[in-house]
């Protein structure tokens, strides 16, 4: 098991993940086009590949995998090389068309550093691996309209075929003069002649710029994921956009006969936004995988510390685990689960029974790598009904509900949970835990991500994240999934109702020093119904071995 690593030159690389993917070097951004093409399964993303920050040319990096766990660097997709694109090759979505062949709509900027779509297609569809793409002549195939300004249009989506048999695609951007965010609506024959539809698909005059649409169908009963063409009546539709550092989503109806998305809610750019994940993720894209009939969704998790690090790290960027989504069986919220294929690395496994955790306890988890860990635990309150009494007296507004979110205010029920890269005397440590709180007749059970003590290093941005986790903790456990990796926590409540993601970069809870431990310090016992924890193996991913 490797507990730290270096890079190949030899320098010691606490904060380099083992198991999420990153670029071999420099800087990585959002997630583009991912696809399942002819057994593999591609990653490209946004990528400099001179620098460990955000540069004036960006180009399409691209890595192929069989498993979505280990990772083959190939060369830049796309790079800067024609009017439309010479100054970046910017986000965007591939479409699979009816023949089974690929085109990349994406966002260049041009001589004029205006934001323009430009289409790319497969130079061989043969070739599995995509190594070569072609710009046909064309190209821009979409401009700004007259009320956007030039900078603030960019990541056509993947494209969906109507019921007439046109393909439609949307494109972010944000009104001339105003705060209003929009999803523009385009339809085409070909792919190079487009036609902008009369009104956004949606918009919202509180949002700003919306990066990063996505819009896709899910099924209103079970997991399996669909085409991005699917549209009955047993289909909904999810669209999600990216503004004020969040990745947000409404999930509606959708007609391709009116163009008419009727969603249940608005983006309000508040905390009542449906998030993906309510820490650290962003300008996330999803794809249908057909081998295994899922939609699985890709996102970025950004850097929390400075600049200066990144340089001296020589990389920044990574992608969350990719996540496999569905709607929930209430039908008002997506489920999010890690993909199955991460389980293949899971190796020595420690596993604790039903076990008390009385108010002010902790208990360490030892006898795996607590650096490079994947950790489901799940917790009972058996007297919850006993003590409605004097949960009555901890009834809480919004405002007791933030500052709950910090792991050093003492409840009834919680804070109970996970101490993750935690250093030996507790010094340093992430908490992320529960707490239940009386809630009208019922309960609120809040999840919860304290960055606050994450490390002893300063000019890094920690953060106490939090939400509530829509589960009822009389008629069920209150489950926890955590994968820790190094320098990254992305924790799954209620089998995948909430996702939290941390990026923290202790600086003595690193390799083998790192420890774990379940923890309860409110003042009612709670129980700890099952624990299982494996340390987990290192992926293969970009390396230049590959």
């Amino acid at each position: 098991m490797e507990a730290a690593s270096c890079d190949e030159h030899g320098n010691f690389q606490p904060y380099r993940t083992s198991f999420h993917f990153q670029a071999h070097n420099n800087w990585l951004n959002d997630p583009n086009g991912p696809l399942y093409y002819k057994g593999f399964y591609h990653l490209f993303y946004q990528h400099n590949p001179l620098n460990p920050f955000f540069g004036d040319i960006m180009v399409w990096g691209h890595s192929v995998s069989q498993d979505l766990v280990n990772w083959i660097k190939l060369e830049p997709a796309l790079s800067p090389s024609v009017p439309s694109d010479i100054n970046s090759c910017w986000s965007g979505s591939t479409t699979i068309l009816p023949d089974g062949k690929p085109v990349i709509l994406y966002t260049g900027s041009d001589t004029n550093k205006h934001q323009v779509t430009v289409l790319a297609e497969p130079k061989d569809p043969s070739d599995p691996l995509l190594r070569e793409w072609v710009k046909p002549k064309g190209n821009p195939v979409m401009v700004p309209p007259s009320n956007v300004p030039v900078d603030c249009f960019r990541d056509p989506t993947t494209a969906w075929q109507g019921h007439d048999g046109k393909w439609r695609a949307l494109v972010g951007a944000k009104e001339k003069d105003s705060n209003k965010g929009m999803a523009i609506l385009y339809h085409t024959d070909d792919f190079v002649q487009w036609t902008k539809f009369l009104v956004p698909l949606l918009e919202s005059q509180v949002t700003g710029m919306w990066e990063c649409v996505d819009f896709f169908p899910v099924a209103v009963t079970g997991k399996e994921g669909l085409d991005t063409s699917v549209n009955n009546s047993s289909v909904r539709h999810v669209l999600k956009t990216s503004y004020g550092g969040n990745d947000c989503y409404v999930i509606g109806t959708y007609s391709s006969e009116t163009d008419v998305f009727s969603a249940d809610s608005e983006f309000t750019n508040t905390a009542e936004d449906l998030r993906y994940d309510y820490g650290n993720l962003f300008a996330s894209k999803a794809f249908f995988d057909s081998a295994k009939n899922r939609r699985i969704s890709w996102g970025w998790i950004m850097e929390r510390d400075s600049n200066e690090d990144d340089i001296v790290k020589g990389w920044a960027g990574i992608m969350a685990i990719p996540r496999e989504i569905w709607l929930e069986k209430s039908g008002k919220k997506l489920m999010q689960w890690p993909v199955e294929e991460i389980n293949n690395l899971r190796a020595k496994n420690v596993s604790l029974d039903s076990k008390q955790l009385e108010g002010g306890s902790i208990l360490e988890i030892s006898g795996i790598t607590a650096s490079q860990a994947d950790i489901e635990v799940a917790f009972d309150l058996p007297d919850l009904e006993n003590d409605t009494e004097a949960l009555d007296s901890e009834e809480v507004d919004q405002a007791t509900i933030i500052d709950g979110y910090s792991a050093s205010v003492k409840g009834f029920y919680g804070p109970f949970g996970l101490l993750a890269l935690a250093s030996n005397d507790l010094s340093e440590h992430t908490a992320i835990f529960f707490r239940v709180n009386r809630r009208g007749n019922g309960y609120a059970v809040l999840m919860c991500s304290d960055e606050s003590k994450s490390s002893l290093r300063d000019n890094i941005e920690k953060a106490t994240l939090g939400t509530s986790l829509d589960i009822d903790p009389r008629h069920e456990k209150i489950s926890l999934r955590c994968l820790i990796d190094h320098s990254v926590i992305e924790s799954y409540g209620g089998g995948g109702r909430s996702v939290i993601t941390s990026r923290v970069y202790p600086k003595m809870a690193i390799g083998e020093e790192a420890r774990l431990y379940v923890f309860n310090h409110g003042t009612k016992a709670v129980t700890m119904s099952s624990l299982e924890a494996w340390s987990m193996r290192k992926a293969q991913i970009n390396s230049n071995e590959t």
